[in-house]
């Protein structure tokens, strides 16, 4: 599948790869240069393979509570929330953000292209007797987002609106490009200030054209998939499928901030709190190699002598000069400072346990 942008990465000649289904830029020019763009200035990213899914109807808010984790009865208007879909076993079927639109009385999530389509056959599954109704805007809609401390001066200049009056992980909706109610949200997968916006196909190359042109006066960079993943590993952030999977809970990869155990009964719960009772199997940790060696998914990692777990993501920080990485590992060998080894390639490489997430921007 192509996102309407393709012909825009084409015109910029952005390498292009397969991702779930997707034809989508893994680079412009380098991928250290457009990190340091995100982190230093700002970056434009196509977006529009993530999932948009709207949940109308009258029990729109008690149907989702029970299949979220965190408690959407209490969303006040215009927030977004980070929350799960899980398994019985309280395994994660896919991580989103939902938001409460109660000007629209509707919900809106945005969930990873990979699970899109389980996601929604699995919701439909548990619709039952709830009065709702579930609508895929992926294919119609488009997903444009602009992150980094610059990313405030870029909308304002480019596009005529000034998203600053938002809170972080709050939405609101401007006029844009001669389009009314424009939705923009205040939320990122960069570490960084930044804006995500939602648009028609139609205005969707209109808004892209229009950043670029104020490349010039805020140092803006188009950014590929390969920037995007070194930027969420620095900044902790889990990817579904390494740090998250239908093996993993929320526990496990500490993600218990998006939990609200005490909210009442949702699909998972129980097992999570036997889980919690008896303290997870695994944990998930940051770590630094104490060489240049780069570790990667799936790498065995090895600590006191034993196999302690297994590497989930790694990669070079362009920020920190180092190779960082997370790792599931059990819990004994979880702590902060805890000498690892990391088995790249056959030899077993120096590491050591460090807090995350590896970088936190200025506030």
């Amino acid at each position: 599948m192509k996102t309407v942008l393709y012909p825009e990465h084409l015109k910029l000649k952005a390498k292009i790869v397969d991702f779930h289904g997707w034809d989508m830029p893994i680079q412009y020019s380098n991928i250290i240069e457009e990190h340091t763009a995100v982190r230093k200035k700002v970056g434009l990213f196509d977006l529009s393979h993530m999932g948009r899914i709207w949940v109308r109807g009258k029990d729109r808010k008690t149907w989702l509570d029970r299949i979220l984790t965190v408690d959407i009865p209490k969303m006040a208007p215009g927030r977004a929330r980070y929350t799960f879909l899980l398994t019985d076993r309280g395994t994660v079927i896919d991580d989103l953000l939902a938001y409460e639109d109660a000007d629209h009385d509707a919900s809106f999530l945005v969930v990873n292209a990979s699970n899109r389509e389980k996601n929604l056959e699995w919701m439909q599954k548990q619709v039952g007797g709830a009065r709702i109704k579930i609508e895929d805007e992926t294919t119609a809609t488009a997903l444009v987002a602009v992150q980094g401390p610059k990313s405030i001066e870029a909308v304002k200049l480019a596009l005529d609106a000034d998203p600053s009056t938002l809170k972080y992980y709050t939405f609101g909706r401007f006029p844009i490009l001669g389009t009314k109610d424009v939705m923009v949200s205040r939320t990122g997968y960069t570490g960084e200030d930044g804006f995500e916006i939602f648009v028609p196909n139609g205005l969707a190359a209109k808004i892209w054209t229009a950043l670029l042109k104020v490349a010039k006066k805020t140092g803006l960079k188009p950014v590929g998939l390969g920037a995007r993943d070194t930027l969420r590993t620095e900044a902790g952030m889990p990817l579904y499928g390494q740090e998250i999977d239908d093996q993993t809970t929320p526990l496990e990869a500490g993600l218990d901030f998006a939990v609200a155990l005490d909210k009442g009964a949702f699909i998972g719960r129980e097992s999570l709190l036997s889980q919690k009772a008896a303290g997870p199997p695994k944990r998930l940790v940051g770590f630094k190699m104490e060489g240049r060696r780069i570790s990667r998914q799936g790498m065995d990692v090895y600590a006191a002598g034993e196999k302690a777990g297994v590497v989930t993501s790694g990669t070079f920080s362009p920020s920190l000069d180092a190779s960082i990485g997370m790792a599931h590992v059990k819990p004994e060998h979880s702590a902060v400072g805890t000498a690892l080894e990391i088995d790249v390639r056959g030899k077993r490489e120096p590491a050591k346990t460090v807090p995350l997430p590896f970088y936190k921007r200025a506030r």
